[in-house]
């Protein structure tokens, strides 16, 4: 087994300890196991001829994200965005961790560090491939759960700060999917709110 593949397969392994499900056509799956492969695919569509380093960051983007749960830390902006901060550092050490044990070196180990931690986004190709997929997840299993739960004035501001992460190339992608009529009827005016600007 080559080092790619035995990595994978301990991202896979740790990722499926998740307690968290997720529910997808009739089947559950341990929730950032599903997420991590479908954020693979992604990846693998967005550039077929990605680098090993982005594929890598790309099946662990969130390893063992259910280990620091959002309600060990206030409520609030602020407590938010350092949750996500303290999650990103958190992913990037387990994998810096299993890729060492798997004898990458550390060059390569630095690279994928800097992909999950979103460094450089807009400039750094693999990071904004990154950050494309990302968004295409949520929009395509995530998305249509959760826009009914909220004002519409919500969504679309959520959409918005989403879709201005992205580039053209992943929007192209994003108007492809299949939404309700009314999640499609959100994203075309968070679009045009972007487009207006």
């Amino acid at each position: 087994m080559n080092k790619l593949n035995a990595v994978f397969e301990q991202f896979d392994a740790y990722n499926q300890k998740d307690p968290n499900t997720f529910a997808w056509e009739g089947i559950n799956y341990p929730q950032e196991y599903f997420l991590a492969i479908e954020l693979y695919n992604w990846v693998n569509k967005l550039d077929p001829n990605a680098s090993e380093e982005l594929l890598l960051a790309s099946r662990s983007q969130h390893i063992g994200r259910w280990e620091i749960p959002r309600n060990t830390y206030p409520e609030g902006r602020e407590a938010y965005l350092k949750w996500r901060k303290d999650l990103a550092l958190y992913h990037a050490e387990k994998t810096a961790t299993i890729m060492e044990n798997v004898g990458y070196d550390p060059e390569q180990i630095a690279r994928v560090r800097q992909i999950i931690l979103k460094q450089k986004i807009k400039v750094d190709h693999d990071v904004q491939t990154m950050e494309n997929a990302l968004c295409l997840v949520f929009l395509q299993f995530q998305y249509e759960d959760f826009h009914p739960k909220y004002e519409a004035d919500k969504v679309i501001n959520i959409l918005k700060k989403s879709l201005l992460k992205m580039d053209a190339h992943g929007h192209q992608f994003a108007l492809k999917l299949t939404y309700t009529n009314q999640g499609l009827h959100y994203i075309k005016e968070a679009l045009k709110l972007i487009n207006s600007n």
